[in-house]
């Protein structure tokens, strides 16, 4: 099972026309996502990897019943286009596109909380779900399917701790880079909420980084409503003090977002957080385990 990409889950690419998307479409193929056509604007009728291209989101619903977007467009029209889909009808919006200013982003999350869409991203790599499909550009042949169900704010250290949770025959249930932005579509706690009432999902792994207060948010959901094992990392914990370094969202102010704020949150909910990335395979098998 998956909580969010299913046989139903019908994806449209908006920018298929461009480098980026003509590229990412054909690996959503190859991976076995069900990419039903595109979306650029001027360039309706056009066929980009077998697929038909229309000027718009609703053009595009009509004709193929789309309900999940991955969006490639650049900066300056990227939450137009988040905006677009969620007007439509469009529910899974997955936006890859960094650098969107932000006071585009506060808008466009007016609406797609006014429709009641889910949107992954921005600045993410997107999500996976072993053997359905993926939307994005994870690399899909480092999955295999399992029990483990992973979130983080990194596309690389969703890369690195993917391949070694798969690399120790450890499969996984859904994954999602939920964004290093400012300003993203969802959070730790909204995945935490859908693993936990997910069957196939036995234990979470969630990869943080400094900045921001989601991973202390998600803390307190663990601590008041997660049943299921976290295991977690938080990245940046040797970052110079006073230094922006990483995401865009990778602020901190004050002694709010400190790498060990968020490792003190989460110990404090009865999280083991790993010291490095090649110690998640080893916490997992130990919470699967205590599981069986």
């Amino acid at each position: 099972m998956s909580i969010l990409l299913d046989k139903n889950t019908r994806v449209i690419v908006t920018g298929i026309t461009g480098r980026e998307g003509k590229y990412h479409t054909r690996n959503m193929l190859n991976a076995g996502t069900n990419v039903v056509g595109g979306v650029t604007p001027g360039k309706g009728g056009q066929v980009v990897e077998g697929l038909p291209v229309f000027d718009t989101v609703a053009e595009a619903i009509a004709a193929t019943s789309a309900n999940a977007s991955c969006i490639f467009v650049p900066p300056a029209g990227a939450a137009d286009s988040i905006m677009e889909c969620a007007n439509a009808g469009i529910k899974l919006i997955v936006c890859i596109t960094e650098n969107i200013p932000v006071i585009d982003m506060t808008r466009a999350m007016l609406v797609v909380h006014e429709h009641g869409a889910t949107l992954i991203g921005p600045n993410c790599p997107g999500m996976c779900t072993p053997g359905l499909g993926k939307i994005g550009i994870i690399p899909y042949q480092i999955f295999q399917p399992g029990p483990v169900g992973f979130i983080s704010r990194s596309g690389t250290a969703t890369y690195e701790v993917v391949s070694l949770l798969t690399g120790a025959g450890i499969g996984q249930s859904t994954c999602i880079g939920i964004g290093g932005d400012p300003i993203i579509g969802s959070t730790f706690a909204d995945y935490l909420e859908q693993f936990e009432s997910d069957p196939q999902t036995k234990v979470v792994v969630m990869c943080g980084e400094i900045g921001g207060s989601d991973e202390e948010d998600a803390a307190e959901y663990i601590k008041t409503s997660m049943h299921k094992p976290v295991v977690a990392f938080i990245s940046g914990r040797t970052a110079p003090a006073g230094k922006r370094m990483g995401h865009a969202g990778a602020i901190i102010s004050g002694n709010t977002g400190t790498a060990q704020g968020k490792v003190d949150a989460l110990q404090a909910a009865g999280v083991p957080v790993a010291e490095t990335i090649f110690e998640i395979p080893g916490l997992v098998e130990e919470a699967l385990a205590k599981l069986s």
